[in-house]
This record gives structure tokens, sequence and C-alpha cells, in this order.
């Protein structure tokens, strides 16, 4: 991952720059932040695509922004510009029907 930092400690990385990570087929992740137990990713899912087996959000929560296209957690579908909040402990099947860009904050881990 390509990330620059100044002395104060403010942290950037682009998109472009960070590596990317095929998870299942259709869908990429690229990590653009760490720091102590948090950690930022971008999720790319293409048209079509399921994660295989359910997603557990463990040790701690899942915050997720949608940037782009739709995303379906198995129960409803979230059109970009919405904000989820998964707690501790919950569990989802990510996928879409479209093709999503996903914005993924972990504070926890």
């Amino acid at each position: 991952m390509t990330t620059e930092q100044q002395a104060d400690g403010y942290v950037w990385s682009a998109l472009q720059d960070a590596p990317v990570r095929e998870i299942f087929p259709g869908i990429r992740l690229r990590p653009l932040w760490s720091g102590g137990d948090a950690k930022a990713y971008v999720l790319e899912m293409d048209a079509n695509t399921c994660w295989q087996g359910i997603d557990v959000h463990d040790p701690g929560p899942e915050e997720v922004f949608v940037v782009s296209g739709t995303f379906n957690d198995g129960d409803r579908d979230y059109p970009a510009g919405t904000f989820i909040h998964a707690p501790a402990g919950s569990s989802h099947v990510p996928q879409t029907t479209t093709g999503c860009t996903l914005f993924l904050f972990y504070p926890e881990g």
C-alpha cells in the first residue's frame, strides 16, 4: 500500500495506488489505511457477485458507505450514498446485481 504521511500524523493514500486482492471471483479488496486495530478499505464488487459464505463482524463492528452502485446485504438493497453500521457479532451475505464500490471502516480490527 502506498501511503503518505506528514510529520503531524496526517495520512493519505490514493485508491489507484492501493494493492488489489481478489478475495472472491469479482470481489476485490484495496487497503487504504491501518492504525492500531483500526483499518480502512475499499471493496469493489462486480455486477452479479456474491460473498462466498457468511461475513461475520468479529472482533468489532463494520462501518460501510456505499460509494457507487447498489449493495445488498442478503436482506435489502442499499443505494449509493447509504451508510450502514453493522455491530460486532452481526453477519450478512454481501452481494450486488448492479456492481458496487464500498468504503469499509473497521474501528476495532
